[in-house]
């Protein structure tokens, strides 16, 4: 009875043993995606009020892990029965990327323009409540093509380990991403309390004032690169999904690097998009 339950545990060690390894191999395989992840998290809770960003991050993060306890059995369900369902997910999810993408690009373009007016039309100013629900659908699909990914480096590994492994992923992809958020959009109150409790012309004091200084910079740097994130995650969908987009990409534009053909089939496609929602759509 003893040498049966030490046995178990011997299975459930080595078990864990195989988790950790495939783990740290799905976890490098999907750091791309999870710094596209942190850029666009970043861009979009930063659109917030100061007093709100907590609140706001907070239940964002809630949000994101209702979206993997959805997203995980979904994908493992698709995995096992319909694989060739998760290529279309996919593609639908980047088109939506590639919307909000460039949709912020018009925004920024028609402040510039006489357009202005025209662009009022096609968007106005969205609730905090949109704007949690904006950012939640855009983890959802952010996190179906890490779940995806993680999956698809484990695949010829046990069920158990599979599950274990892609978990995992998940849990740090909702973690790390919203708490390295977190720490960015309140770093000016981390400033304060260190001008607040030191002395004047101090090295601590310098410090914080350049961190209250720097927020509104890292603020618009991380607003580029996550349009940026968004537009090339969704061109990458495209190029990785659509046997003829990669044709195209392989004869027509290999010498251009695959990022920036990312980058700009996101852009035409979302632009396309944005078109569309703004003849259909109206407020």
């Amino acid at each position: 009875m003893t040498g049966g339950f030490f046995a178990i545990l011997d299975d459930i060690a080595m078990l864990m043993d195989d988790a950790a390894a495939v783990t740290k191999v799905a976890v490098n395989k999907t750091a791309p995606i999870l710094g596209d992840d942190l850029a666009v998290g970043a861009q979009k809770s930063s659109t917030f009020k100061a007093s709100r960003e907590l609140p706001v991050l907070w239940a964002i993060t809630k949000g994101s892990f209702k979206n993997k306890l959805i997203i995980l059995p979904i994908v493992f369900l698709l995995s096992s029965f319909f694989p060739w369902l998760i290529k279309y997910i996919l593609i639908a999810g980047g088109i939506y990327l590639a919307y909000e993408g460039a949709e912020k690009i018009v925004e920024v373009v028609n402040k510039y323009t006489s357009k202005h007016e025209v662009h009022q039309s096609i968007k106005q100013e969205q609730t905090e409540e949109q704007k949690i629900k904006s950012a939640i659908l855009t983890d959802f699909i952010l996190s179906i093509e890490i779940i995806v990914i993680a999956l698809g480096t484990v695949i010829e590994e046990p069920l158990a380990t599979q599950l274990i492994a892609v978990s995992v992923v998940a849990i740090v992809a909702t973690v790390a991403v919203y708490g390295i958020v977190a720490l960015l959009v309140r770093m000016d109150d981390v400033g304060f309390y260190l001008i607040d409790n030191s002395q004047e012309g101090s090295i601590k004091s310098k410090f914080g004032e350049f961190l209250v200084a720097s927020l509104p910079r890292v603020i618009k740097i991380l607003a580029v690169v996550g349009t940026i994130a968004m537009l090339m995650v969704a061109g990458g969908i495209f190029t990785h999904n659509i046997e003829y987009v990669h044709h195209i990409y392989e004869t027509t534009f290999h010498a251009l690097p695959a990022l920036a053909f990312d980058i700009v089939l996101g852009l035409i496609i979302g632009y396309i998009a944005v078109l569309i929602h703004g003849m259909f759509v109206k407020h």
